[in-house]
């Protein structure tokens, strides 16, 4: 049994699964909006309010990894911890009130594992892909040469498909940090429009450095979006009365979707987008931001349309954490 815990800048996650035929077969799972980040972009520091959120939901994780008899875990921590001065007492905090060692990672293994774990979803038959993640302190974006044979399952597909990547980016702008520079209740056009123009600029030296533009022009890129706001995007966009992740994970929205969905969303009051199903109070503030920083993402390199993934981190570090599938265990009569 494997358990993998995810301590992102908005987000607790965590996943328990065994190895599988086709990858792993899910046995517990947990996700909580702790915000753990929540001003961090200005103080530099995790408040005491977001340290206590963040533990209570770190215990229920422990306490669940525990239940299970995980015999083997991985927690990590992302861009809040990596920014927070005062990181290294938090981390003491949460190993002696939890028992959880948290370990910080870089923003190109946050990458190459949220690529890993959406790999099952990339399509073949196209040459290259551009993969992002958009996080509450950052957004990371990796481009890769598809590896073949890839394809969807309802765990997390084939574990031997893996790209080879040919490049890693991280912004600092996640819908956390740009919702507290630019707002997130109340936004107007204009500040709607800044906050694409600002992200633009952020993703230009990627742009520069690798010219994946280049294979837009030429039909060889295909795009692959791994966060909350594009599954809830996709969930808004399908109308469902409560997020449903078999419908959201693996389907595609094209670009003029995307645009004519932000937009909408943008034009809401904050109480409409707290009342939304498929939003919620939690996100409510946020949303816009990612809508925004998603936009940016398109506009850049206009593919098209790109897959949606309910997936990445958490299913990245579960396969490489598991057996190759020949040293799988046999399935148990």
């Amino acid at each position: 049994m494997y358990a993998a815990l995810d301590l992102g800048t908005n987000n607790c996650r965590l996943l328990i699964a065994r190895p599988a035929a086709d990858g792993f077969q899910v046995i517990d799972a947990f996700s909580r909006i702790v915000r753990l980040g929540e001003g961090v972009s200005r103080s530099g520091r995790l408040s005491e309010a977001a340290m206590t959120r963040t533990v209570q939901a770190l215990r229920i994780c422990a306490g669940k990894i525990r239940h299970r008899g995980a015999t083997q875990t991985r927690a990590v921590a992302t861009e809040a911890c990596r920014r927070a001065s005062n990181c290294t007492a938090f981390l003491d905090r949460v190993r002696g009130e939890t028992g959880l060692e948290l370990e910080i990672i870089s923003n190109d293994e946050e990458a190459s594992l949220a690529v890993r774990g959406c790999a099952p979803l990339l399509d073949s038959g196209m040459s290259h892909a551009l993969v992002f993640d958009i996080g509450g302190g950052s957004t990371e974006l990796g481009w890769m040469k598809a590896p073949p044979k890839c394809k969807a399952g309802n765990g997390a597909g084939v574990r031997n498909a893996v790209p080879e990547v040919g490049g890693w980016h991280s912004i600092p702008i996640g819908v956390v940090t740009l919702a507290e520079r630019h707002g997130g209740r109340e936004v107007t056009a204009r500040i709607y429009d800044t906050m694409i123009a600002e992200v633009s600029e952020a993703l230009a030296p990627f742009e520069a450095a690798h010219r994946l533009g280049e294979l837009v022009a030429d039909g060889r890129l295909q795009m692959l979006g791994t966060s909350g706001t594009v599954t809830t995007l996709a969930g808004v966009h399908q109308d469902l009365p409560r997020y449903d992740r078999a419908r959201v994970d693996g389907c595609y929205l094209d670009f003029e979707t995307v645009r004519r969905i932000s937009r909408r969303i943008a034009a809401m009051s904050y109480q409409r987008r707290a009342a939304h199903p498929c939003i919620g109070h939690d996100r409510a503030d946020l949303v816009i931001a990612g809508c925004a920083i998603l936009e940016a993402v398109c506009g850049t390199w206009p593919v098209g349309r790109l897959r949606v993934a309910d997936r990445g981190l958490r299913e990245g570090m579960l396969l490489t954490m598991m057996p190759r599938p020949e040293f799988a265990a046999p399935r148990q009569a």
